[in-house]
């Protein structure tokens, strides 16, 4: 008897166990999981690569919602490509939180996501294609640009007309009815005319059904949702990633060029390999490995980089003086970096960019150079560091080859002396230079002096 007490004790305990555990995961599982990722400033290549660790995070915790709360004037086109992509391609329900602006690539990441709110005064739109300077590109980016937003809006059931209209202004639009049932034409949107870009306030986002609804707060959206209660993780970028995006910034990375040629320049010119040289490389390897990260660079642009670098190499330590390796190692250097600058899909604004880039990095290289021979180098703290004297003759000190051997011997001219030209003496040639005098080829001459690596020669 008492075993079969015992039983089903056993069997009750279990089962008050079973159902614990049971009711436990029902309360656990009941908690929303809410992910909140600020999108403002620039749309550049670091971000893409934040969010997709993002996503991918929201994801593994299973989150109920990602609310992307977006202030942005735009950025580059393959940036909010690649982020469109991201959104599009999650599972999880995103939001798009307008808080006050989504201009150009900005409207495209806002119409990627399954709903769009905005708050009062918020605006969406003008989402051409410009380059560097503001102008308009071809129609080729036009066309593209203008594809991608339509489709991105087809995707969530948004309006292709509106999305096109804010990408071509040659579209023209007579009218388009509200969710109302209202009417609006361009007197009250201007840019349903031709030769005008539709940028949207919140009202006529809303009303036009771009936007589902207006929300001032994060809070409001968790009311509206009917999860006030929700846990909300705000996500934002960690340190490395804060790094990259420092790094591969319009106005930093120029500045790492700069650095990097000028610490080359100055090796080249310099015996053995010391300091400019290992500053020059690590800039460059801060400017190269941070573009790396974001899919700005692939295997193509490192073995470009790593033929350059092996050229100047060479230059320094091989080749004497300054010549063909080290102009073709710096102009290998240039191209790589150009690639990198262009991203994976180049649009022909991004080429105005790099090419502007790129000049600004050389221009500050030269500008660098200047100033450190002008005044640096003359500064009494260098010259405590690097005390710089004149090497007299009279001490000892000479920059020629050898050649002192020569003097009082006759050769033959090879090349007319213009007064420079080249004589022949014994077989073999040697760079020399008249007094002043034209000199014909194959005219005897004597060596009457040496001066660096010249022969100093008279006609007899």
């Amino acid at each position: 008897m008492n075993e079969i007490m015992n039983y089903f004790n056993l069997k009750y305990l279990k089962t008050i166990k079973l159902f614990s555990i049971i009711l436990f995961s029902i309360l656990f599982s009941n908690e929303k999981i809410i992910y909140s990722v600020p999108i403002k400033g620039d749309i550049d290549m670091g971000l893409p690569y934040y969010l997709e660790r993002v996503i991918k995070e929201a994801e593994n915790d299973s989150a109920k919602y990602i609310i992307f709360t977006i202030d942005t004037f735009g950025g580059r086109v393959d940036a909010a490509t690649k982020i469109k992509d991201a959104i599009l391609n999650t599972k999880i329900p995103t939001i798009a939180f307008i808080n006050k602006r989504a201009i150009s690539a900005g409207a495209l990441i806002s119409l990627s996501c399954d709903s769009i709110y905005m708050t009062s005064g918020g605006t969406i739109g003008a989402a051409t294609a410009v380059d560097g300077s503001g102008k308009k590109t071809s129609e080729k980016v036009i066309s593209y640009m203008r594809e991608e937003m339509s489709s991105t809006a087809e995707a969530n059931n948004k309006s292709r007309e509106i999305a096109s209209a804010m990408v071509d202004d040659e579209i023209e639009i007579e009218f388009l009815v509200t969710k109302s049932g209202d009417t609006l034409t361009s007197k009250e949107i201007s840019g349903f005319k031709e030769y005008k870009l539709i940028t949207l306030s919140t009202g006529h986002a809303v009303e036009l059904g771009i936007a589902d609804l207006e929300i001032n707060s994060l809070k409001e959206i968790l009311s509206y949702l009917e999860i006030p209660n929700a846990k909300i993780i705000k996500n934002s970028t960690n340190w490395s990633e804060k790094i990259v995006r420092f790094f591969t910034s319009p106005t930093v990375a120029p500045l790492l060029m700069s650095l990097g040629f000028l610490g080359l320049m100055f090796e080249i010119k310099s015996p053995g390999f010391g300091v400019p040289g290992i500053a020059g490389l690590l800039c460059l390897g801060l400017f190269f490995g941070s573009h790396l990260l974001v899919g700005l660079a692939d295997m193509t642009e490192i073995l470009i980089l790593v033929l350059g670098i092996l050229f100047i190499l060479a230059e320094v330590f091989i080749v004497p003086g300054f010549g063909i390796t080290g102009i073709g190692g710096i102009g290998l250097l240039l191209f790589g970096l150009f690639l990198i600058l262009l991203g994976e899909y180049p649009l022909e604004s991004d080429y105005n960019n790099a090419f502007w880039g790129l000049n600004i990095g050389l221009l500050g290289s030269v500008f660098a150079i200047l100033m450190f021979f002008k005044f640096i180098i003359k500064s009494k703290i260098y010259q405590k560091v690097i005390p710089i004297k004149n090497q007299k003759k009279s001490d000892g000190f000479s920059i020629s080859v050898g050649y002192e051997d020569l003097i009082g011997k006759i050769g033959l001219t090879k090349t007319a002396l213009r007064p420079v030209g080249i004589m022949s003496f014994s077989n073999k040639e040697y760079y020399c230079r008249s007094n002043g005098n034209f000199i014909e080829p194959n005219i005897e001459v004597k060596v009457i002096g040496v001066e660096e690596n010249e022969l100093i020669v008279k006609k007899i």
